[in-house]
């Protein structure tokens, strides 16, 4: 089976995965049930996001055993990946502590650490910077809050699972730049990724017939945040095209985070305060923030990526100009601040 096969094939069992998954939860009434931090209406089944993982990780051996994908990055993705979907797939059904689930996230990200080789050596400004141990553990903490980012920012229909195919896409473009050719096999995994989701994407975009859950978003948090690892480890400037493609979720959830605790709140509670959220409150809707999204990632994300890919540009410095108007939109849409009326 050539991958160009294995790619529609992905995407038709991860669709038809998640039509399983949504039958199953009607059944079961495994639904997510409305509340004051909630930012949908309509009591919806929940989980589905075990298609992507399910139809993802079947197919990643494949890409391996035909030499289109390395075997180091196949483990690290294999390990961490259904280790976290595991541990998410268990609190969508009954609550872990969150000391557990941090516990087991970085266990995750020791494990992919392992098989990539740690953090590679970082470009700033024009030199190569070693950072040896505390990169490693750097690395370990820049894992843990992608994975947990992602599942922050999974809160309106379809934005999750658009994010992850823009980024995809994005990241794969990068690896097939000239210059870059024939520098790793991580471009078919990030297609194959992007076929996953778009299947699940099929029920979850606006409006929401299944929502991801934990088990998916936290999945494709440590995911992405491998292959942007692995992506410097080809070419050290990528790892900053991967922190500009993954702004719109690092911008959002950082900038929410630190408003809620310069507030003193318990960050880790449920809320429905990032600029997102209230973007689709003041819009009226998740289908126009869910396009925005999209819209920001292809049309100004990706054009500074590439420009930082190519060199135009020092990534921490592309890095800052990328992220300046994100900064912008969340404190325009209040960002962390507490909503109106509560």
């Amino acid at each position: 089976m050539t991958a160009w096969v294995l790619l529609p094939v992905v995407a038709g069992l991860s669709l038809l995965l998640t039509g399983g998954l949504r039958h199953y939860a009607l059944a079961r009434s495994l639904m997510d049930i409305p509340n004051a931090r909630s930012s949908h209406s309509v009591p919806t089944p929940r989980g589905g996001g075990v298609a992507i993982v399910l139809s993802f990780l079947l197919a990643l051996p494949l890409l391996a055993a035909a030499g289109l994908a390395d075997w180091s990055l196949v483990w690290a993705l294999l390990g961490a990946g259904a280790g976290i979907a595991v541990i998410g797939f268990l609190d969508d059904h009954r609550h872990i502590a969150a000391r557990w689930r941090l516990l087991g996230h970085f266990g995750g990200a020791v494990w992919a650490l392992f098989w990539l080789g740690g953090l590679p050596s970082l470009q700033l400004f024009g030199h190569l910077l070693d950072l040896g141990w505390l990169g490693h553990v750097l690395a370990a903490v820049y894992l843990v809050w992608v994975l947990n980012l992602y599942n922050f920012m999974d809160g309106i229909d379809g934005i999750a699972s658009i994010e992850a195919v823009c980024v995809c896409l994005g990241g794969a473009l990068l690896l097939v730049l000239p210059g870059l050719e024939g520098t790793g096999h991580a471009t078919w995994v990030l297609l194959l990724l992007a076929g996953a989701v778009c299947g699940f994407l099929f029920w979850n975009f606006p409006p929401a017939q299944i929502f991801m859950g934990d088990a998916g978003s936290g999945f494709l948090g440590i995911t992405l945040g491998i292959l942007s690892l692995q992506a410097a480890w080809t070419a050290p400037q990528l790892l900053w095209s991967w922190v500009i493609l993954l702004g719109v979720f690092i911008v959002d959830a950082t900038y929410t985070l630190l408003h809620r605790m310069l507030r003193g709140e318990k960050v880790y509670e449920a809320h429905r305060s990032h600029a997102y959220q209230h973007a689709a409150r003041q819009l009226g809707g998740h289908l126009p923030v869910t396009l925005v999204v999209a819209a920001i990632n292809l049309c100004w994300l990706l054009p500074m990526a590439l420009w930082v890919s190519w060199g135009g540009v020092d990534g921490m410095l592309g890095v800052l100009i990328a992220y300046v108007p994100l900064v912008g939109v969340a404190i325009k849409f209040q960002a962390g601040a507490a909503e109106l009326g509560r």
